[in-house]
């Protein structure tokens, strides 16, 4: 039976489940980067950089405020608040006839808040320092 990929989504991004990641995306995974310009390709980068997100974004202002879907792709926008400025962007995923993530688009704005993403999402996918 095919996961059910939006609820599932939902599901992990309200408990931030960043473990719940793992069943969600395909092996082949591609994830798009707001400012990164060449495609993250394969489950582990992309899992990294949604891991990644789910620290920055996922605070307690962030919501869903709009959602656009077919069978096998969505749309959503999303609004929060961070460092005192107001993001908004939407998530675009496509999904296999299994329900995982074959792909996953990130679109933020403004500028302001492309930077400040940008800087923290850098932050998070920075190796540990020895």
């Amino acid at each position: 039976m095919p996961i059910d990929t939006l609820a599932t989504w939902h599901r992990l991004v309200k408990e931030r489940d960043v473990a719940g990641l793992d069943a969600l995306l395909d092996d082949d995974a591609v994830f798009h980067s707001p400012v990164v310009h060449k495609p993250q390709v394969g489950k582990a980068i992309t899992q990294k950089y949604l891991a990644a997100a789910f620290q920055v974004f996922f605070n307690e202002s962030f919501r869903y405020v709009r959602e656009l879907r077919s069978e096998h792709d969505a749309v959503l926008e999303f609004a929060l608040e961070l460092d005192g400025i107001q993001i908004n962007g939407v998530d675009m995923m496509k999904w296999n006839d299994a329900g995982r993530i074959t792909e996953f688009k990130v679109m933020l704005r403004p500028l302001k808040a492309v930077n400040l993403i940008h800087q923290k999402m850098a932050a998070q996918l920075q190796p540990p320092q020895s």
